[in-house]
Order: structure tokens, then C-alpha cells, then sequence
């Protein structure tokens, strides 16, 4: 027998046993399923978190200021005056493989309004590195430059939100703001980012759409502050290529600690940690699916070594008479081992489109990123086939080894 006729012959022992081979494969059909949808949500689920650590920069060091609880702000104020700019002066000189820290400072607002709308809009002072440190991408005109915070200019930029809410989609480079009672020429408006995560492991991303950046020292010099809290809000720190992330984090808040005197006002946000953590839930995540898609697959397997050994039982005449007709061992082997492949790749092509459903399902109920890659579909499917050859082995040896006169006589 060929391989086409034995082949064909497995396929019509399979339809002619439909209901008994779609019973059979169902676990490999979950199981395939359950590793393909697996394998799309914890892709989808890589790719955002790399997108979001971008948001904060993967080689930055954040500082960020923590408010006292009301009962605890002069008790606190007697040790630390809270998170300013010669803390970020002392970690540039004291941290090896510190490129630059940039400051950022938020501007208390009562209203933040056009010549004819007004909005909840949150105002930041910043220095002009923050944009690169901090990843924001313009739509339109300039971020604030040396001149603007050298003159404590009065210019702001614009996130997508807040030109939104405040100018309509009229242009608005050029066109003015008022905050609190000074009045601000816009030179700048931010893209819109992707996506509207704003938290990644419990740590805010950065500020809204609805936010607008102005010289750091204009923020100083032109805005009342509440002296009860700190003069900055953020600092972040970029480290060169040659820096260890977690000794200069270590060294920032010992630092910080020392300058401080021990007051909790500050905590420092590490993106690689954070991105780490992700990763090591990720890979809980994948272990625990991976064991239900691998019980999966061995439960089909059993199903299919029960079928095949029901179906060596039914066919011993059959196979007697091809014996008698000359059929060696191994073509009555190769023929059962075709048959039991032949079920395990119909699983696991059935298997694979039910991945991509299931990935398609969960991105569309709850929101999350899959990505069905072809290798998952390959793997999946590699391993489902190599269940079905192995679970066919022993069937198939045990029907080769039937003695040709017993089989005869079989009734």
C-alpha cells in the first residue's frame, strides 16, 4: 500500500467513525486551543507592558514626591522640606552613570480657561529635557526650549486633551490660555498616546491628555505655591548605557534618605523592576495554562490510544486478511500510525482556529492585547501531532503483532 492509499484508508475509517474521532479529539482540540490562546495573550500582554515602561523609559530612574497625610506635614516639615532641585543636583554629582535629571514641578491651579471655554486641566513645570526623558511626541509647533526658561517665558504646551477641551479643534499654536491670572501663548501641542492606560503595576504612567507643560521657572517664579508642600512633584534620572540599573537606584535612595533625614516624603519607581515583576507574573501565568493545555493534550492523547485500540479490536479480521494477502508487519503499523495522525492533526487544525477565536474573544470582551503569532500555531500543532503519533504507537505495534491465522478466526 502507498502512502496515498493508506492514507486515504485512514480518512475513510475516520468519516466512517465520525461522531467516535470528533469525541476523540476534543481534548486535543481544547488543548491546542487553550496553548494558542495562551501564547496570544501573554504576547499581547508583553507588547503593552514594553510600550507602557517606554512611557516612563526603561533606563530612567523616577522620583516622585509623596504627600504627607494632613496630621503628619509639620512633624515631617522639621526634618525634610520634601523633594526640590538640589536633590536632583545632588544625585547628578553622587550617582555614577547619571546622564541628566530632569525636574518637573506641578502648578497649583484654581482655573485653567480660553478666551471662551474652561477645563480641569493639570499644569506642570518643566525644564526643557523633559520631553525626550519623558517620550512626548508633538502633533504640532515646539516644546519649551533654554530661552523659555531662561526668560520665564509665558508659553505653554498643550497635551491633546486639554487643546481639546479648551480651543475646540481650532489651530492652537499661537493662541493664548489663562492660568489661575496669567495668561500663557501656546507654542506647542502634544500627540494624543495610544491606548488609555494610564497605571502600570499600580504606578502612574504620567500626567492625562488633559494636561499642560510651562518653563519650570515660570512655574517658580510667576505661580503661588503652598510652602506645606514640596517645591517639585518629579524628578527623573537618566542613566548612560554603562550604568547598573538597580546599584544606582540602591545609591539614589540611600541618597535621598541621607538628605532627607529619614523622611518617607519621596518614592522612587524603577521602570526595569517594574517591567520584571510583569514578567515574572507573566511566566506564573504561562505555567499554570500551559499544565491545563498540557492535561488537555494528554487527555486527547488517552482518547485517541482508546479509539485506536478499539478500532485494532473491529478491523483484527481485516487485518488477518491483508496478512494473508502479503501485508508485512510494519505496513499494518504504518497504516494504524497514519490513522491515529490523521486524528491529531484534524485536532489540531480544529484546535487552532479555536485559539484564534478564543484570543479574538478575549481582546473583544476584555480589552486585553492579543497577538496569534505563526509560530504559536506551528507549535501548537507540532505538539498535538507528536500526542497522536505517540499515542498510536502501542495500538499500532499491537496491531502488527496479531497472528495472521488467529486473526483469520476472528470473529
Amino acid at each position: 500500500m502507498t502512502f496515498g492509499e493508506a492514507f486515504g484508508s485512514a480518512l475513510g475509517n475516520l468519516r466512517a467513525h465520525a461522531l467516535r474521532s470528533a469525541l476523540a479529539m476534543l481534548g486535543i482540540v481544547f488543548g491546542v486551543g487553550a496553548v494558542i490562546a495562551m501564547l496570544a495573550i501573554g504576547a499581547g500582554a508583553e507588547r503593552q507592558a514594553l510600550e507602557m515602561i517606554d512611557r516612563l523609559g526603561r533606563r530612567n530612574l523616577l522620583v516622585r514626591a509623596r504627600e504627607a497625610r494632613p496630621d503628619q506635614v509639620q512633624e515631617q516639615l522639621k526634618r525634610s522640606a520634601g523633594l526640590a532641585r538640589r536633590d536632583g543636583e545632588a544625585i547628578a554629582n553622587a550617582i555614577p552613570g547619571v546622564a541628566r535629571v530632569s525636574a518637573k514641578a506641578k502648578v497649583a491651579t484654581y482655573r485653567v480657561a480660553s478666551s471662551e471655554r474652561k477645563a480641569e486641566v493639570e499644569v506642570f513645570g518643566v525644564e526643557p529635557i523633559y520631553a525626550a526623558l519623558a517620550g512626548l511626541v508633538l502633533a504640532d509647533g515646539r516644546f519649551l526650549d533654554a530661552r523659555d526658561e531662561r526668560e520665564h517665558a509665558q508659553v505653554v504646551v498643550l497635551g491633546a486633551g486639554a487643546r481639546r477641551e479648551l480651543l475646540g479643534y481650532s489651530p492652537a499654536v499661537g493662541n493664548l490660555v489663562k492660568v489661575n491670572d496669567v495668561w500663557l501663548r501656546v507654542v506647542g501641542v502634544l500627540a494624543a498616546r495610544g491606548g488609555d492606560e494610564d497605571r502600570f503595576e499600580g504606578v502612574a504612567l504620567g500626567p492625562s491628555a488633559r494636561v499642560a507643560f510651562v518653563p519650570l521657572s515660570t512655574a517658580e517664579r510667576k505661580f503661588d505655591r503652598d510652602t506645606t508642600k514640596p517645591a517639585l512633584a518629579e524628578l527623573i534620572v537618566e542613566l548612560d548605557d554603562t550604568a547598573d540599573v538597580p546599584a544606582a537606584a540602591v545609591g539614589v535612595s540611600t541618597l535621598l534618605d541621607r538628605l532627607h533625614a529619614g523622611a518617607e516624603d519621596t518614592e522612587l519607581v524603577v521602570p526595569e523592576a517594574l517591567l520584571e515583576q510583569r514578567r515574572k507574573t507573566q511566566r506564573l501565568f504561562r505555567v499554570v495554562m500551559g499544565s491545563i493545555a498540557g492535561i488537555s493534550l494528554l487527555v486527547g492523547g488517552i482518547g485517541i490510544m482508546n479509539i485506536m485500540l478499539a478500532s485494532v479490536l473491529e478491523r483484527t479480521r481485516e487485518i488477518g486478511v491483508r496478512r494473508a494477502v502479503g501485508a508485512r508487519e510494519r505496513d499494518i503499523r504504518f497504516q494504524f500510525l497514519l490513522e491515529s495522525f490523521a486524528l491529531a492533526a484534524a485536532g489540531g487544525i480544529a484546535g487552532i482556529l479555536l485559539g484564534v477565536l478564543l484570543s479574538a474573544a478575549v481582546a473583544a470582551a476584555a480589552g486585553w492585547p492579543t497577538v496569534v503569532s505563526a509560530a504559536s500555531m506551528l507549535l501548537a500543532g507540532g505538539v498535538a501531532t507528536a500526542v497522536g503519533v505517540l499515542s498510536g504507537l502501542y495500538p499500532a505495534a499491537r496491531a502488527a503483532r496479531l497472528d495472521p491465522i488467529d486473526a483469520l478466526r476472528y470473529e
